[in-house]
């Protein structure tokens, strides 16, 4: 399986797709439009380990809700990436049983590794 979760909107989204030269083999869900499913997030947990991983601390509604305040439990990240797409660190990439999260360097690297 070859998936990618991203924002269609997103610059940094669309400009890590582009460098990757990918296609059609992968499935795109833009996670604006199809919100993420609990059992797709429990794929990513599975494969990312923690579901703090997939959860961005730059999204606006981050500080907005006050949630840099709180001590976020496992529980409370699945909760809020399931009610706000914001929330998922961007983007991310599932290939095969790996999954790649996020737009750093070394992440665009790994994914370049695992395409080639």
């Amino acid at each position: 399986m070859k998936k990618v979760y991203y924002l269609k909107n997103c610059d940094t989204c669309k400009r890590i797709i582009k460098e990757l030269g990918i296609g059609d083999e992968f499935d795109y869900q833009n996670i604006k439009e199809e919100k993420i499913t609990a059992r797709e997030l429990d794929k990513m947990q599975q494969l990312a380990g923690t579901y703090e991983a997939l959860f961005s601390r730059r999204a606006m509604k981050y500080r907005q809700l006050g949630l840099h305040e709180k001590q976020l439990t496992e529980k409370d990240y699945r909760k809020y990436i399931l009610e706000e797409y914001t929330f998922l660190k961007r983007p991310v990439f599932i290939i095969e049983e790996a999954i790649y999260i996020g737009n750093s360097k070394k992440v665009v690297a790994s994914i370049q590794q695992a395409l080639s």
